[in-house]
């Protein structure tokens, strides 16, 4: 889909005078486009991140795609109510942030057969424009308003890696340590390479690549195991410091060691690291952001079991962290104001039949329950909810032994056999699923993951969700 764009068209010689008059007004009119927008045109600033495989890319997508569309998205009050005259892309402010590339995406979701958009690998950002007629006494009084919204899109990783603003690498190599001993079987090669290694010896940078190398695919086999505690996030997305000393370290037991020994060059780098690439993204980033959307895959989570669903709840601890910064914190110097308004959102839920979705979505306010209730947000609003930025399935349902049950079809992605399943019943609540013994088998559960739906001109129709438009109007919608 081609996003709107006003174009400005100089007059014709032949027309007349007014026309000319008009395009110089117009003319004038950019000069002051910087001012304008200060002082009349409203931005807010939206932070979309969520962990691995969580779909960043296709909330945004879908997204932007329903705005322009006008389509699908009656939750949002301006559509609802008909004051939207039109939502259209604009050049994004930031000159140094990669665009997201929205119309690949879109385009991989239209092609035959649909494929989903690659997923988010760095920042990119996208600004969406809205003119609106006013609401209430002004709506006969005055003309419609301009309202942007800039979409900020970063992986959540990269915010996990506060917590390594608050630690030593002492600190941080002694803790990953354990939990490099708790999961053998995802850290054999990590081992081998270890088995005879001498901290204080001095540093090798071929032995130090290894090091770094075995440690990264530890790290990636977290990630594949449905871990999402993982940290130095930028071992994983390395974007353009892949090779980079800053990312050229690992954990080593904690130990006297003298210059130039590899202990002491790994502590030196993630000193580096949290220096120059961590404290960065807070300070250029992060701390422009009014309101956050944080995507999670907990029905993932769930297919792997409580120990992925406990380093899961851990993971969203850690993010909360970053909304509530104390007041002696290096964080809490660079905002200057703080997020008002935050979402988190269980997706996927079109993988669940409809009947258990309010059971997907008290399952993930459980899971930031405690964190938000023991955080000063000042005044920020929290609010859980279940949602698919894309609607790839069909609910179903059929009688077997006496009982109806409750089915979702769609195309399984690997190989895009269609399917009817019922992947099991969600617990309760996560304390039948983390108690010891848990009271909620895991195993008697089984997400699948499915292939996009073939569609069609996203122009008028956009594109089937599930509650994406509450988000919206969550987020954002008061803003308009």
């Amino acid at each position: 889909m081609l996003p709107h764009i006003e174009l400005v068209k100089p007059p014709n010689p032949l027309t007349p005078v007014t026309n000319s008059a008009k395009w110089l007004t117009r003319g004038v009119g950019r000069v002051g486009e910087g001012v304008s927008e200060m002082l009349f045109e409203p931005v807010t600033r939206l932070g979309v991140t969520g962990l691995a495989r969580a779909g960043k890319t296709v909330f945004i997508t879908s997204l932007v795609s329903n705005l322009t569309a006008q389509a699908r998205m009656g939750q949002v009050a301006v559509l609802r109510d008909g004051r939207l005259e039109i939502a259209y892309l604009q050049p994004q402010p930031d000159d140094l942030v990669p665009r997201f590339a929205l119309e690949q995406h879109q385009q991989a979701l239209l092609s035959d057969p649909p494929q989903w958009p690659s997923s988010t690998r760095s920042i990119s950002q996208l600004r969406l424009s809205f003119k609106v007629q006013p609401a209430g006494m002004l709506a006969s009084l005055a003309g419609p308003r301009t309202s942007h919204l800039d979409i900020v899109d970063y992986p959540g990783e990269w915010l996990l890696d506060l917590a390594l603003l608050e630690t030593t690498y002492a600190r941080w190599s002694s803790q990953t340590l354990k939990t490099i001993a708790a999961r053998p079987a995802l850290s054999e090669a990590w081992h081998a390479v270890v088995e005879d290694l001498d901290p204080t010896a001095k540093l090798d940078e071929v032995e130090a690549q290894h090091l770094a190398k075995a440690f990264t695919e530890y790290l990636h086999n977290c990630r594949d195991a449905g871990f999402a505690n993982i940290t130095p996030g930028r071992f994983l997305l390395p974007g353009d410091l892949e090779g980079s000393p800053a990312l050229t370290f690992a954990p080593l037991p904690p130990t006297q060691a003298p210059n130039g020994s590899l202990h002491r060059a790994f502590e030196r780098r993630f000193e580096a690291y949290r220096r120059q690439v961590v404290q960065p993204f807070f300070r250029d980033h992060f701390a422009r952001v009014d309101r956050q959307v944080v995507l999670v895959d907990l029905l993932g989570a769930l297919n792997s079991g409580p120990e992925a669903v406990r380093d899961l709840r851990e993971s969203l601890s850690g993010v909360l962290n970053a909304f509530r910064p104390g007041k002696n914190s290096w964080l809490s110097t660079i905002l200057g104001r703080r997020v008002d308004r935050i979402l988190f959102a269980a997706t996927k839920a079109d993988h669940l039949h409809h009947l258990q979705h309010d059971r997907l979505a008290e399952l993930m306010g459980q899971m930031v329950q405690e964190a938000a209730a023991n955080a000063k947000f000042s005044g920020a609003e929290v609010q859980s909810m279940a949602l698919a930025s894309l609607k790839a399935t069909q609910e179903q349902e059929v009688e077997r032994g006496g009982q109806t049950l409750h089915l979702v079809r769609g195309l399984r992605d690997s190989d895009r056999a269609e399917l009817a399943i019922h992947p099991g019943t969600l617990p309760a609540d996560l304390a039948g699923l983390l108690s010891e013994p848990p009271t909620w088998d895991s195993a008697g559960f089984a997400a699948t993951v499915f292939a996009p739906p073939q569609l069609e001109s996203l122009n008028t129709r956009g594109l089937p969700h599930v509650r994406l438009d509450r988000a919206a109007q969550f987020l954002f919608g008061d803003k308009l």
